[in-house]
C-alpha cells in the first residue's frame, strides 16, 4: 500500500507541475493579447496547502469581466474543443485544450437564488473593479486570485451549488478549510458575517463548519461565525448536538453520491434524448432537495424555485 501511495503521489505531483506550466503559458498568452483574467479555485487554492503539489488538480477556471470574457473566447476557441454547449446566460464556456480542461467564467453566480447571486455579484464587482485580489507567483508568472475575504465566500457558495445540484466531494470542503485556516488571522469576520447573512446562508455555514471540525479535524477556534460551546465540568469544547446531527447527514450524502455525483448512475445521458435527460435530472434534483430539507428546510424550499427556474431556462436555450 505504501508503494502504491508513493506512486500515486508522484503522478499527482507531475500533473500539478505540468498544469502550473500550462497556466503560466495560458495567462502570459492572454496578457500579450490584452486579456486580463483571474484564476479561481483549483491551483490557486492549492497554494493554501502545506504541499500544493499533493492536491489532486482539476480544471483551470478563469474569471473574466464581460469584455475580457468575449476576448478570451476568441483567443482560446481555436486552441481546443468545446466539451459542452456554451451557457451564454451564465457566461460559462467549458473546453478541452490538449490534456487540460479549461473553463471561462464571466460571473460568480451559482444559480441557487437571486439573494445569493446578488451577494456574489457584489463580491465579483469588488474583485474585478475594487482591487480585491491577491497573487501567486507561479515561477516567473504572476497569477492573480480573488482576495481571501472574497474567495472564502465564493468557494463556500460553490460548495453549496454542488451540494444542492448533484453532489460534492471532501476535497472541495478541504479547499474551503485550508483557505479559512491560511488566512485565519487576516479575514474580516465582520464583512464575512454581513455577506453570509445577506445571502441567507448562515445555517449552511454553521453546519458545514461543524462538519469540518467533526470529520476533518479543523481547529475549533479557527472556524469563524461558529459558536463552539465549552462544558463547564471538564473545560472541553464541543459542537452543538443539532449541528453535529446535520453534519452527519451531509457526510453520509457526500460519501454516498461521490464527487460531483460520480457514484450515481448517470448512464441516462447516453441512453435518452435531450428532453428525457432534462426530466430525469430534474427528478434527481427534486429528490435531493427533499432529502436536504431534513437539514436545511427553509433553504431547500427557497433554492428549489431557483434551481427549477434555471433548469427550465437552460433547457429552453438548449444548454
Amino acid at each position: 500500500m505504501l508503494l502504491q501511495w508513493i506512486g500515486e503521489v508522484q503522478m499527482i505531483e507531475q500533473r500539478n507541475k505540468a498544469m502550473n506550466v500550462y497556466i503560466a503559458e495560458l495567462i502570459e498568452g492572454m496578457m500579450s493579447e490584452g486579456i486580463y483574467t483571474l484564476l479561481v479555485k483549483g491551483q490557486g487554492l492549492a497554494q493554501c496547502y502545506n504541499r500544493p503539489n499533493w492536491r489532486s488538480s482539476g480544471d483551470v477556471d478563469l474569471l473574466l469581466s464581460k469584455d475580457n470574457y468575449e476576448k478570451a473566447k476568441a483567443f482560446i476557441l481555436p486552441k481546443g474543443v468545446l466539451t459542452e454547449p456554451e451557457e451564454a446566460g451564465k457566461k460559462h464556456l467549458a473546453m478541452q485544450v490538449g490534456q487540460w480542461a479549461v473553463e471561462l467564467h464571466g460571473t460568480l453566480r451559482v444559480g441557487l437564488s437571486k439573494r445569493v447571486d446578488r451577494m456574489l455579484d457584489k463580491v465579483q464587482y469588488d474583485i474585478l473593479y475594487g482591487g480585491q485580489v491577491r497573487s501567486w507567483m507561479n515561477e516567473r508568472t504572476q497569477v492573480f486570485l480573488p482576495a481571501a475575504n472574497e474567495d472564502v465566500v465564493y468557494v463556500f457558495a460553490h460548495i453549496l451549488q454542488h451540494f444542492y445540484k448533484g453532489g460534492i466531494g471532501l476535497r472541495q470542503i478541504c479547499d474551503w478549510c485550508r483557505l479559512l485556516y491560511t488566512y485565519r488571522d487576516s479575514l474580516n469576520c465582520e464583512l464575512l458575517e454581513q455577506r453570509i447573512k445577506r445571502a441567507g446562508l448562515m445555517s449552511e455555514w454553521k453546519v458545514f463548519g461543524a462538519l469540518a471540525i467533526e470529520y476533518l479535524g479543523f481547529p475549533k477556534d479557527s472556524m469563524p461565525l461558529l459558536d463552539v460551546r465549552c462544558k463547564k465540568e471538564d473545560g472541553r469544547c464541543e459542537i452543538d448536538a443539532s449541528l453535529r446531527k446535520k453534519a452527519d447527514k451531509i457526510c453520509e450524502f457526500i460519501l454516498e453520491v461521490g464527487n460531483f455525483g460520480h457514484n450515481r448512475d448517470n448512464s441516462y445521458f447516453q441512453k435518452h434524448s435531450y428532453f428525457v435527460q432534462k426530466c430525469i435530472s430534474a427528478w434527481k434534483r427534486v429528490k435531493d432537495l427533499c432529502r436536504h430539507a431534513t437539514i436545511f428546510p427553509l433553504s431547500s424550499v427557497r433554492f428549489f424555485i431557483g434551481i427549477m427556474h434555471n433548469g427550465i431556462v437552460s433547457a429552453a436555450r438548449g444548454e
